[in-house]
């Protein structure tokens, strides 16, 4: 199933390019009191919210996907992760760049053949997380904001130490996710975390839909032109790793995202830009670049 957040809170089942209304199914959802559960109930009772929408009546007429505003389709993630440099042609090419080494990056990634082993994964606020619809909002437009666009893991049940073998029955589905950074010297976890930098779309395709993970083609554009185009196969650690190495220090909860690495082609946005980004059985989301308020 390929689920929605769209317009007032609604949820959508998202079947080819139609969404249908599904609100009425969250009913399946306990009601929470303090103190709240981590993780996101959506995906802490994925099972129970399937099968409510399976009879949710389609008597009513579908809206069009181009023209409802997506938000993001997971809201309250325990964490949000990422895994640094973990396409080999990104470090090979990209870091050549002046913009996004800052003098700092290719040296550190010399001679690294696994980056996420070597350096960990790093942390990104919830609180930066958006969806299509808010778009991003430049935070210092001296500086340089650069697009990354990645497969976001959603993990959907609880777990610590999880072995590479066990590490796929973790995976309650994928999105896509835009890893945006403000270029720098500062740590990685305080320039990729303002508002907005984390935004997630368009739905949250569960995992039964996805035949594997490994072998899905991301694109994204800048105003019409192509900037990264790859394939989820040249990650460096694959997603059993990343699990596993997540889950060494940290206990996973339903809903936490996995941002798996972006590919090849990064480069600088600007107020008035148009991102659209792309992944095979996911889908695409388009948004606008502007400055925070």
């Amino acid at each position: 199933m390929k689920f929605c957040r769209f317009d007032n809170d609604c949820l959508g089942l998202i079947e080819g390019d139609e969404v249908f209304d599904i609100t009425p199914a969250l009913d399946a959802l306990p009601q929470l009191r303090w103190p709240v559960p981590l993780g996101d109930p959506l995906i802490t009772h994925l099972p129970a919210l399937m099968d409510a929408a399976r009879l949710v009546p389609r008597s009513a007429r579908p809206y069009k996907l181009s023209q409802v505003h997506l938000h993001s389709p997971i809201t309250n993630p325990s964490k949000v992760m990422a895994a640094p440099a973990n396409y080999r042609l990104h470090v090979e090419h990209d870091t050549k760049d002046p913009g996004v080494d800052q003098g700092v990056h290719r040296k550190a990634l010399e001679g690294v053949e696994r980056p996420a082993e070597k350096y960990g994964l790093f942390l990104k606020a919830t609180s930066a997380i958006a969806g299509p619809a808010e778009g991003v909002m430049i935070i210092l437009p001296e500086r340089r904001t650069d697009h990354e666009v990645e497969l976001g893991v959603v993990i959907g049940k609880a777990g610590h130490a999880i072995s590479r073998a066990d590490a796929m029955s973790h995976v309650a589905g994928y999105c896509i996710g835009l890893d945006m950074t403000v270029r720098g010297a500062e740590d990685r976890s305080f320039r990729k975390s303002p508002d907005t930098y984390t935004v997630l779309g368009p739905c949250f395709v569960t995992a039964d839909e996805i035949a594997d993970p490994h072998a899905l083609t991301m694109s994204l554009w800048v105003n019409g032109e192509r900037r990264q185009h790859s394939s989820t196969g040249a990650m460096t650690i694959d997603i059993p790793e990343l699990i596993e190495l997540a889950s060494r220090l940290y206990t996973l909860h339903p809903g936490d995202v996995i941002l798996t690495g972006t590919p090849e082609g990064v480069g600088p946005v600007v107020a008035g830009d148009e991102i659209r980004a792309a992944c095979e059985g996911i889908g695409e989301m388009t948004l606008r670049v502007s400055i925070h308020p």
